[in-house]
């Protein structure tokens, strides 16, 4: 795959101002972007995935079935390769779409990946959706042990920040189209989470570390922006757990994938080229 180079720059006009405001059908086309936490049709990643391949990216799915197979929900029953092809029926002619596995809790890990993922789409990354997350293994502050704040510090947080690090280490300076974008849980919002402190701790140095890395990536034109989808019904929205949450949106149902897909995909437009450093919650009215 080929990046058009033609492209305007970033904070260029793009013909606004003579022809009025317009909207570009295809706004990713030429671009390539890494998710990672892409293994599952009904979660979170897949349907960024899915946007991001709709507006013309290139598109690498990370995956580590291993977690998703030690959870209730359980494993894609179809695996990656029905994820990858979910995700291929939207891309544009000659847009990749691939796919690999990682497990991200090894320090080594998250370059290797970034890098792979890289190589698979032309040689070149512009954009970044660290998705994945490790559920489970957790509980009150009377249930902590080491081992449970070291596992979600590993994955939750030190992951994102290395694959940032990777990515920073294979951007070139001024090249246009450079996102990032993190994924916070809004442990900072009404009375937290109490019954899942070290998910908690860890999602919430992601979010207090957005503004550094914004800062960071500044020179480098790449922008870097935390998003917190609120409850969103992945699959393990049952029983009266599904009923209880639900009571507590406006609308009476919980956020669907694509909800917070559609504010991430744009976030990695060059219509949100001015937004960075932010901690932005699309959580559809959720009352705590």
């Amino acid at each position: 795959m080929t990046y058009d180079d033609n492209r305007p720059a970033e904070g260029s006009r793009r013909a606004t101002d003579a022809d009025g405001p317009r909207r570009d059908p295809l706004p990713l086309l030429g671009r390539t972007a890494l998710v990672t936490g892409a293994s599952r049709r009904r979660g979170i990643g897949y349907a960024v995935a899915r946007r991001l391949a709709a507006y013309g990216a290139g598109v690498y799915l990370h995956h580590h079935v291993p977690h998703d197979a030690r959870q209730p929900w359980g494993a894609d029953p179809g695996g990656p390769d029905a994820v990858a092809a979910g995700v291929r029926e939207l891309a544009v002619p000659g847009a990749v779409v691939a796919q690999g596995p990682a497990d991200l809790a090894q320090p080594d890990a998250p370059a290797r990946l970034l890098d792979t993922a890289a190589e698979a789409l032309g040689g070149r990354l512009d954009i970044l959706v660290a998705n994945h997350a490790l559920s489970g293994s957790d509980g009150p502050l009377d249930a902590l042990d080491a081992a449970m704040l070291d596992a979600h510090w590993a994955v939750n947080t030190r992951s994102a920040i290395l694959l940032a690090q990777a990515y920073a280490r294979r951007r070139p300076q001024g090249l246009p189209g450079g996102r990032i974008v993190l994924m916070t849980s809004g442990q900072d919002l009404g009375d937290g989470m109490p019954d899942e402190i070290a998910y908690g701790l860890a999602k919430g140095a992601l979010a207090s570390a957005t503004r550094s890395l914004a800062t960071t990536f500044a020179d480098l034109g790449v922008t870097v922006n935390t998003v917190n989808p609120g409850p969103v019904d992945t699959g393990y929205a049952v029983g009266a757990l599904r009923e209880q949450v639900a009571g507590r949106f406006p609308g009476g149902q919980w956020g669907t994938p694509d909800d917070p897909a559609r504010l991430i995909a744009w976030l990695a437009t060059d219509e949100a080229g001015w937004i960075t450093g932010e901690v932005i919650n699309s959580e559809g009215g959720f009352r705590r």
